[in-house]
């Protein structure tokens, strides 16, 4: 039973693109989800995997080509749908998939049409940004969320200004999404410039240069369709006109990105949360106990319309973060945190609460529901653990 629809206000096309999105998400995401969480890291990634048959049919519905020209605030509202739809489907794909096109997106972020031709959208991409030893502290530029007088550690993954290229070594930590897979990279390290500047860098990068190496898939509690491991980088190089940003604007584009991937998140698990809430609803039609169907029990009643205000109140603050941050020259980091962590939080506990409802029942892989509260659970963690995210936010608040 689907939760009542409020998009009042859909144009044509919308309508369109959303339910070209259900129909992808509910008939090729969810089946291949509920078979990839079943294989091992490897199998997963394997030739012959349904992995690829759902990117293939990915990149054929057209999503990662929506009209550059287009008004910022349209592509935003469509990307908002299709983002809630591919979460609905089945998170740790849904993330695979808008994953795989950050390469692309930087390069259309700085206006380089050069870079967008080496690295379009269905060049299949990764982000790495964390490292054996920063974590979502990666982001804390100025070390505000530390505890007092703690020190920034060394940075893992350097970039060294040599002539016109930039020389690369050291490792990105195991979190990297799409890491055992992807064709390029979109890679923030420390970096020492020609001229002597230090600081942070973002490169993009192919990863079939020699020097790159990768480690062993990572085998996760949840969101196992989604490939993460190590990079390595052994004296890589690479032109310089490969640099998003140096580290005079370094911080800035950061933000950039973490609005970009924050706001996708949001909508994302605004979704992951909603198909909770639909399962939870139609077994409690279903689910018998006391003579009656369960949903006729008060104490279910209310845990349902909880759940419901909790997701609808997570996709109005993502969508309505999203919009702004489309339209503003300034894209406001502490709004997209708040959409990320709010939607999350709503993930896992919708997907708790509906777990609960179904009783012994939820605890068995029998149930897609137990598989939903384990994806839910490891998005507090990915793209910034939500209590640090929280603390950079009070902090720009502040």
């Amino acid at each position: 039973m689907p939760v009542p629809n409020l998009d009042i206000d859909l144009s044509e096309e919308e309508q369109q693109v959303r339910d070209v999105a259900h129909r992808f998400a509910a008939d090729v995401m969810r089946p291949a989800g509920e078979a990839l969480d079943k294989l091992t890291p490897d199998e997963v990634i394997a030739p012959g995997s349904i992995f690829w048959d759902v990117y293939k049919q990915y990149l054929q519905l057209g999503f990662t080509e929506l009209d550059p020209e287009a008004d910022p605030v349209a592509v935003a509202r469509l990307q908002c749908l299709i983002s809630e739809e591919l979460g609905w489907g089945d998170a740790g794909l849904a993330v695979a998939l808008s994953t795989a096109g950050m390469p692309a997106e930087l390069a259309k972020a700085v206006g380089n049409q050069e870079l967008l031709e080496q690295f379009p959208p269905d060049n299949l991409g990764c982000w790495a940004i964390t490292e054996p030893n920063h974590g979502s502290d990666m982001i804390d530029f100025n070390s505000r969320a530390m505890a007092p007088g703690a020190k920034p550690g060394k940075p893992n993954c350097i970039a060294r200004g040599e002539g016109d290229e930039y020389v690369i070594s050291g490792q990105k930590s195991a979190w990297v999404s799409n890491g055992s897979i992807a064709r390029s990279v979109a890679l923030h390290c420390a970096t020492e410039t020609v001229d002597g500047q230090s600081g942070g860098g973002i490169f993009l990068a192919s990863l079939d240069l020699e020097g790159i190496t990768r480690g062993k898939p990572l085998h996760k509690i949840g969101q196992r369709a989604l490939n993460q491991c190590e990079i390595y980088f052994d004296q890589v190089r690479i032109p310089a006109s490969q640099m998003i940003c140096g580290p005079s604007d370094y911080s800035f584009m950061t933000d950039m990105t973490l609005c970009l991937a924050n706001g996708g998140m949001g909508m994302i698990f605004v979704g992951t949360a909603r198909a909770a809430l639909e399962l939870a609803l139609d077994y409690a039609q279903e689910r018998v106990q006391g003579g009656v169907p369960i949903i006729q029990h008060q104490s279910v009643k209310g845990r349902l319309f909880t759940m419901y205000r909790k997701v609808e109140a997570a996709r109005s603050l993502s969508r309505r973060v999203t919009l702004y941050n489309a339209a503003s020259d300034l894209p406001a980091l502490q709004a997209a945190i708040s959409a990320k962590v709010t939607s999350t939080l709503t993930a896992f506990e919708v997907a708790s609460d509906a777990l609960q409802i179904f009783g012994g029942a939820g605890t068995s892989q029998e149930y897609p529901i137990e598989k939903i509260f384990r994806d839910a659970r490891v998005s507090m963690i990915e793209d910034g653990c939500n209590e640090v995210l929280g603390l950079l936010a009070g902090d720009r608040l502040a």
